[in-house]
């Protein structure tokens, strides 16, 4: 079966699931899922894929087994980058720019972890880019270890399990299965969209609120106050 290669070939779901099966999935989902060079990783269409391709029986895998590995990939990966967070602190505020970093996913992450607390380690799932930095913001943050693997896990299971079931039920439908490169298409459009609403709604604000001086990413000095919302 051969699909719409979304970026470089090798980034292209079908192409990376025949190469390296469900054990190179569950490496992307990890990697997406907390460590900061995992940002553009395709998780999202790379798990309705390995769904569609079970259900479709052009991956010999056990569905369950998958969907198990997924969550425990997923749980690991925001383990990681709680770990990172904790570890590195502050300073991640100062990091450069670079080819693989930017100061402005960092802010994104900590303004969406500041105003949903911590579910949105769960919202955060469902968020591409957002859901890389989020388990790194809240180790920053001081984020209290108990809550964060409670709702690490919850959305860990929730986003890997209901991402790929819902590839292996719509997988079952041939207009679905006759029309897999426009899924992947809509897949992907749809987990950037609320990004794009974020985005929109941020310049809407930015034109309509005076300039001030307190706009940008939070001080180094501030993330420690800033996680108690983490604490409650």
């Amino acid at each position: 079966m051969m699909t719409l290669a979304l970026g470089p070939s090798w980034m292209d779901p079908d192409t990376l699931l025949n190469q390296f099966g469900i054990y190179g999935l569950m490496l992307v989902v990890f990697a997406e899922s907390g460590l900061l060079i995992g940002f553009f990783l395709p998780g999202d269409s790379l798990l309705f894929t390995a769904g569609l391709l079970i259900t479709t029986d052009k991956l010999d895998f056990p569905l369950w087994a998958a969907c198990v590995l997924v969550a425990i990939a997923a749980v690991l990966g925001d383990q990681a980058g709680y770990l990172f967070g904790k570890k590195v602190g502050p300073s991640l505020f100062n990091r450069p720019d670079s080819r693989f970093f930017k100061q402005e996913n960092v802010a994104k992450a900590h303004e969406f972890f500041e105003k949903h607390g911590p579910k949105s380690l769960v919202l955060a799932r469902f968020v591409p880019i957002v859901r890389t930095f989020t388990p790194i913001i809240a180790g920053v943050s001081g984020m209290r270890y108990r809550s964060f693997l409670a709702f690490n896990v919850i959305g860990g299971v929730l986003w890997g399990v209901g991402v790929t079931l819902l590839g292996a039920v719509l997988g079952k439908h041939a207009i679905v299965r006759d029309n897999i490169e426009a899924m992947l298409v809509l897949i992907v459009l749809i987990s950037v969209l609320p990004v794009i609403v974020e985005f929109l709604r941020a310049r809407r604000k930015a034109r309509r609120a005076p300039s001030r001086g307190d706009d940008g990413p939070p001080a180094p000095q501030d993330t420690a106050s800033r996680g108690r919302h983490a604490r409650r």
